[in-house]
């Protein structure tokens, strides 16, 4: 429960400053939140289909 409220607590931060942030300082900043995650995901289906298998 309590991780859920902090949670919320943040959420509600981080778009009270998205809403007073300039529109292409968010725009940046969600093109790089996205190039990260794209990255993380190819190196773990990378990191998937070429770890030793455990059978």
């Amino acid at each position: 429960m309590l991780f859920i409220v902090a949670a919320l607590l943040l959420l509600g931060v981080v778009m009270g400053t998205v809403a007073h942030a300039p529109l292409h300082l968010t725009a940046a900043a969600a093109v790089v939140v996205a190039v990260w995650l794209g990255v993380f995901a190819l190196r773990e289906r990378h990191a998937r289909r070429h770890a030793p298998s455990a059978d």
